[in-house]
């Protein structure tokens, strides 16, 4: 069990959590709400419901989470026409510079012992066994 992909992948994710945790609470933000917010900070001017799809998330918690980071000045919710549409605050822009760099934070602090041809490699690497589902649009460097 120790050297299966799970096994290192749950090892990961709970680092990783750890790690943004301990950032999104200086931002008032739980992990729940940091991808609605990465999402918007890339596609400004979304509706929900691309913000729902976009995520495959349920819409009643999407729609909550949208209100919630209204509510906490984090997003923007403009009526045009029969949709919102979102865009972040000065507020909801801090947090999404401060989080976006939360990722390639922890990339940097857990792929240290390797060299720069290991780290492309394992990139790679992963890059051919992720799952189809899985949503690219959230954290690629600009």
């Amino acid at each position: 069990m120790l050297n299966t992909l799970a096994y290192h992948a749950t090892i990961l994710y709970r680092s990783f959590s750890a790690h943004t945790g301990r950032v999104l609470d200086t931002l008032g933000l739980s992990q729940g709400l940091l991808y609605p917010i990465l999402y918007v900070g890339r596609h400004p001017g979304c509706t929900q419901a691309e913000l729902t799809e976009a995520l495959g998330l349920d819409w009643g918690y999407c729609q909550r989470s949208v209100l919630r980071l209204a509510e906490d000045g984090f997003l923007v919710r403009e009526k045009q026409g029969r949709a919102y549409r979102l865009s972040l605050s000065d507020k909801g822009a801090q947090a999404f510079e401060a989080s976006h760099q939360v990722f390639f934070d922890w990339d940097a602090q857990t792929l240290d012992g390797l060299t720069e041809a290991e780290r492309a490699q394992l990139l790679q690497l992963l890059g051919k066994i992720k799952p189809k589902e899985a949503n690219t649009k959230l954290c690629t460097r600009r």
